[in-house]
């Protein structure tokens, strides 16, 4: 037999149908929500805890460190104190060249020797570390004088006016050409806060870029090199040369009041490390670039620096299931990790 559907029996199953598909949305989105605040409490508990176990063992992992430092200090200290005896009264222009003129020097003296490498080949041995292997040998040269122009626009008319606006903050902090250079913990201290605010507001800023909203507007103008180069790592658009590249790097110095000494080797290090990160080789004892460059693959993965909030988040799992995976160590040989951990044949083709 069959039950005759009457327009109330109708009515009411759509209704529950609704209903339940309602309900399934609903726990949906609460699983969503659930997943994105345990991300958070996750990232505090790591971020917190790492800071924590820092500060209870500094002093024991860097006490041999620090007698050299104090051996050198007094050399440094005397060195400093001459600069700023012929700098008295115009210790803006002492600042102007260690937070700008140094760290530029370091960007530009490594990305000229990749420079090379890049436009001819050689050395040959160098070749042999290239990640992408078959991508910019060499690369294009009108491509790359492009870029360059954009690096110099944004090093010239955006960093160096923001630094010139940072000076008065800093001066009125705790004056960052004060005659006494940090001790040598303090200035470890400072590198792993440093660290942590970078991480978290690159991360953050890098992945809002990566929203369609902004990303056609503003961040594919990075992307434009899937297979990156050095010298690229600050080719971008000005509104995202500052939200990503220049805010995550000098919000840590004016929070912690910082020395120009501590700023000008932060600095130089922040600009190194986004150098190899971008330069499309993986070289021996150098820090690992094949997370960073699997982002410039793929795009949607490894948004972060040091990964730990992409671990959080679920935005490494596909980098987890590759090669490049594999390959994202401390290389302590001669031997290119893409000979030793090959790509798989299918993947090759």
């Amino acid at each position: 037999m069959f039950m005759k559907i009457t327009p109330r029996l109708a009515c009411a199953f759509s209704f529950q149908m609704k209903g339940e598909a309602g309900h399934m949305l609903h726990n949906e989105k609460s699983k969503q929500e659930g997943y994105i605040w345990g991300s958070m409490r996750r990232t505090a508990f790591i971020l917190g805890s790492g800071l924590l176990s820092f500060v209870a063992f500094w002093n024991s992992v860097t006490w041999h460190l620090q007698r050299f430092w104090g051996a050198s200090g007094y050399f440094w200290q005397a060195q400093w104190e001459r600069l700023l005896t012929t700098f008295e009264g115009k210790e803006w222009i002492l600042f102007f060249i260690g937070a700008i003129q140094v760290p530029c020097l370091f960007f530009w003296s490594f990305n000229g020797l990749l420079l090379v490498v890049d436009t001819t080949g050689k050395p040959n041995f160098i070749s042999r570390y290239r990640i992408q292997v078959g991508k910019n040998e060499p690369v294009d040269p009108v491509k790359l004088r492009q870029s360059i122009r954009t690096v110099l626009f944004n090093q010239c008319m955006v960093s160096f006016p923001m630094v010139v606006f940072l000076y008065p903050f800093l001066k009125w902090w705790g004056d960052p050409c004060r005659r006494e250079l940090p001790t040598f913990h303090w200035f470890l201290l400072e590198l792993a806060i440093f660290t942590l605010i970078e991480e978290v507001l690159f991360y953050y800023s890098h992945r809002l870029l990566h929203h369609p909203t902004f990303y056609k507007k503003i961040h594919k103008k990075h992307h434009e090199w899937t297979a990156p180069i050095g010298v690229i790592s600050l080719y971008a658009h000005p509104i995202e040369h500052v939200v990503s590249n220049m805010l995550p790097a000098i919000v840590g110095p004016l929070v912690m009041g910082s020395h120009l000494s501590s700023i000008t080797m932060w600095f130089s290090l922040a600009l190194i490390i986004t150098t190899i990160s971008h330069c499309g080789y993986h070289l021996p004892f150098l820090p690992s670039p094949e997370f960073h460059d699997y982002h410039h693959l793929k795009f949607n993965q490894c948004y972060g620096v040091l990964g730990v909030l992409d671990h959080l988040h679920g935005t490494d799992i596909m980098f987890k299931q590759t090669k490049a995976y594999e390959r994202h160590v401390l290389l302590l040989g001669f031997t290119p990790l893409s000979e030793s951990i090959p790509d798989s044949p299918k993947r090759m083709q």
